[in-house]
């Protein structure tokens, strides 16, 4: 099958030819994102591979079908960018790819947790310009403290086995419990004592209408003052402006991102020589207490190419009309 790739890297490039080298699949790569003025470059091709900030909305997905697309692989796990419904009424199919290395996330989590906690980011800066005081870094000890977990997923899972064997209580939200979150250690409990008791907070929820702006301005008023939250799930989770007031307030003690809302005119570009116009995101960065990475918590050697695989077997089972394992059913 001929496949567009959108919103491709060198990294992509190098992991999918290696796991299309006996599928045989015809890759074409585009540096360009998926959106209304550049679809016309999947022309004629039976496949298209986007990514987390492509956009693939009805305008999209009707053109891409008029221009003989058929399948729609996201490789990655989240999918909200794609409109489900009007993909089943131009008869495109969507898989993505369920499960990768969840462990990629989960130590992401920590490294952003400790190094939030620990100051690595201002101590980093500091030793570089020879100043070897320790005033403003101290953090706390992760042992005894509280972590809470929304999502109890597979990553949700890996995160609370790391955090236990710190030494943390867990408490887990979520819409379906886990036993195996359970058979960990964790707890579940409602937003509310959340809110009274956790130390940190880790998003791992997709997001959907339910859980738009989840952690919004009445939440972080019910959180107790100075708890950390860290987002690598959806930037849509979290109301940004909210969250820069309770960082303002001092109820948020720090915040760590590897997601931001209004990412896809962000992340994955070099915008080091141009001024960035984003007023919310510039506000961000210039609290002490908040670190942004640019959604690179999947990116390790081992989920990229658990990624590649995925999505081309996916392609593979396609054009061998078998039954599609990654697909997402339209509910």
């Amino acid at each position: 099958m001929k496949i567009a790739i959108f919103s491709a890297r060198h990294y992509d490039r190098e992991f999918l030819n290696a796991a299309n080298a006996t599928a045989g699949h015809q890759l074409q790569f585009f540096e360009a994102s998926l959106e209304p003025e550049t679809v016309a470059l999947a022309a004629g091709h039976e496949a298209v591979c986007i990514f987390v900030n492509d956009t693939a909305d009805a305008t999209v997905l009707k053109a891409l079908a008029d221009g003989g697309t058929r399948l729609v692989a996201l490789r990655c796990t989240g999918f909200n960018n794609v409109d489900l419904k009007a993909a089943d009424q131009f008869g495109l199919k969507v898989v993505r790819v369920v499960a990768y290395s969840p462990y990629s996330v989960a130590e992401h989590v920590v490294a952003l947790l400790q190094a939030i906690n620990r100051k690595i980011h201002r101590a980093y800066n500091r030793t570089r310009d020879s100043n070897f005081t320790l005033d403003g870094l101290m953090g706390f000890d992760l042992h005894g403290k509280t972590v809470a977990i929304i999502g109890t997923g597979r990553i949700g899972r890996v995160l609370t086995g790391i955090m236990r064997g710190f030494g943390c209580e867990v408490l887990g939200y979520d819409k379906y419990q886990s036993p195996e979150f359970l058979a960990l250690g964790g707890r579940y409990a409602q937003l509310a004592e959340i809110c009274a008791k956790a130390d940190i907070i880790s998003l791992h929820c997709p997001l959907t209408p339910e859980t738009h702006h989840l952690v919004d301005a009445d939440m972080l008023s019910r959180l107790k003052r100075g708890t950390l939250l860290i987002n690598t799930s959806r930037g849509g989770l979290v109301d940004t402006e909210a969250a820069i007031e309770a960082l303002k307030s001092g109820q948020l003690g720090g915040l760590a991102l590897d997601v931001y809302e209004q990412e896809a005119d962000l992340f994955y570009r070099d915008l080091s020589s141009t001024v960035v116009s984003d007023d919310v995101f510039e506000r961000l960065l210039s609290f002490p207490n908040v670190i942004v990475t640019g959604h690179q918590a999947f990116f390790t050697r081992e989920a990229i190419t658990t990624i590649s695989e995925t999505t081309i077997k996916s392609v593979t089972e396609f054009a061998s009309g078998q039954v599609l394992s990654e697909a997402i059913q339209v509910t």
